[in-house]
């Protein structure tokens, strides 16, 4: 199919001067209706500079308009193939509103119809990016990018506010989730590995609840008190390089390096399975983008989960393995207030002094104190498993003098940042697929990949892809 206008105005160039001198003079004419004599003195910028782009906008939309509509070159015959393998007939031309960046377009398109499956097939639609939508490229982008950031109700008032583009919320959501679902797609089959990007390197991994809808909380027990749920776990694996040091001499995590994947998903995987399970995948995908079994050190760090540890131990052995001290110590500040009373002296002076035994390296003190306090209080006990198994993790002071991190602080953030920001304000309930197609979206935003998904979406990349296999 030949490009809209091409044989009109004798090419790319032509149809560009064209399309110049078309909208030139009717801008010219009916721009100078707002901007007449006296119109600096009317005070009103705003209003001017609201009318002036609305009526550019308008005149633009509607010389594009005449000019795809001149061009029939999308005509490809009696027939075309159908995907489902049949051929489609040509039924002549039809007219379809497509919402642009100038505005409403109305664009007529040869039409196919196919027997056999009684589907309708119109060729540039494919071509140009609009196929199974009523969004051209350009706002479909700008719906990915609100939708990975705020509310659909926000992304839609953004839209109109700042592009004057009219997108309701319900649309945003359906075009948003559209586009997470292809973000999962292209996360799982492109991988493109590369070199570590720093001698050490840093993966972290953690959970956190997202609210649902009760359809999705079925036979799920949980935290309530009734022992139901109210949340699905997303996990979260993170990756990110701290070569920069503060005052301190301790390790900063550097600008730009933080990259985030995550998903509503299992991370557990049978002895019999014949797969790693879909988080572990996901992991093993992430620290291969990033480089992270090229890297001299590589490191993991953790809240002391054992599923973390049993990842590590599966997917990257030999990694050093760090458990985040400041959840140790919150662990530790958990059995103060246990044993002593919320907000005593006695807690705080506790608390105090194991926090400084772990800071020194003194395990054996801490476990001391915790197995003085186990056989009376739960917590206690708790905590002492969760030191037992772990204290190989938890050799801060070697660890520091290594120049290696011994906080989860990125992971935190991460979980804040890519998952609880967007996914947990008042009032928001998920289905799982629609959290995941929003995670995904906005892990390819913040990890400075939805341009790179983007790329590969446009017909143009998939046609040339598929040409060279």
């Amino acid at each position: 199919m030949g490009r809209c206008g091409a044989r009109a105005t004798g090419g790319r160039g032509g149809q560009k001067r064209g399309l110049q001198t078309i909208f030139a003079g009717e801008v010219a004419a009916e721009i100078e209706a707002f901007v007449g004599a006296g119109a600096v003195d009317d005070g009103d910028f705003e209003a001017l500079e609201t009318d002036v782009r609305r009526t550019a906008m308008r005149l633009a939309a509607r010389a594009v308009e005449q000019r795809f509509n001149a061009d029939i070159s999308d005509h490809a015959g009696p027939t075309t193939p159908c995907a489902c393998g049949e051929s489609a007939r040509y039924a002549g031309r039809r007219a379809k509103g497509f919402e642009s960046v100038l505005g409403t377009l109305r664009l007529e398109r040869a039409y196919y119809h196919c027997e056999a499956c009684g589907r309708g097939v119109c060729p540039r639609d494919r071509s140009l990016g609009l196929e199974g939508s009523s969004l051209s490229p350009a706002v479909t982008r700008m719906v990915g990018q609100v939708a990975a950031m705020v509310s659909f109700a926000e992304g839609s008032e953004l839209l109109g506010e700042l592009a004057g583009v009219a997108v309701d919320p319900k649309q945003v959501e359906r075009t948003a989730e559209r586009l997470g679902r292809e973000i999962t797609h292209d996360e799982a089959s492109v991988v493109e590995t590369a070199p570590a990007s720093a001698p050490t390197m840093y993966l972290g991994m953690d959970g956190t609840g997202v609210p649902m809808r009760r359809s999705e909380l079925a036979g799920r027990t949980g935290k309530q008190p009734d022992g139901s749920a109210k949340t699905r776990e997303v996990k979260l694996v993170t990756v990110w390089s701290a070569e920069g040091r503060d005052p301190q001499g301790l390790p900063v995590r550097d600008p730009g390096s933080v990259s985030y994947s995550a998903a509503i998903e299992s991370a557990a995987t049978l002895d019999t399975d014949k797969e790693l399970s879909p988080f572990a995948q996901r992991v093993e995908r992430e620290a291969r983008r990033r480089g992270f079994d090229h890297a001299t050190r590589r490191v993991v760090l953790g809240d002391g989960a054992p599923w973390i540890w049993n990842l590590a131990e599966e997917l990257f052995p030999g990694a050093i393995q760090i458990v985040d001290l400041y959840h140790a110590k919150g662990h530790l500040w958990d059995v103060a207030k246990a044993v002593y009373g919320a907000g005593t002296d006695l807690a705080e002076q506790w608390a105090k002094q194991r926090r400084d035994e772990l800071d020194e390296g003194k395990i054996d003190a801490v476990l001391d104190a915790l197995r003085a306090h186990a056989p009376t209080h739960e917590e206690a006990r708790r905590c002492l498993g969760y030191v037992v198994h772990n204290q190989d993790r938890m050799r801060y002071p070697e660890l520091r003098a290594h120049g290696l991190c011994v906080s989860s602080g990125v992971v935190e953030a991460g979980c804040k940042v890519a998952i609880g920001t967007r996914l947990k304000r008042a009032g928001m309930r998920w289905t799982v697929a629609g959290a995941n197609a929003i995670i995904a979206l906005r892990c390819s935003k913040l990890s400075d990949r939805f341009d790179d998904f983007w790329r590969r979406r446009s017909p143009a990349t998939r046609d040339a892809t598929r040409r060279a296999s």
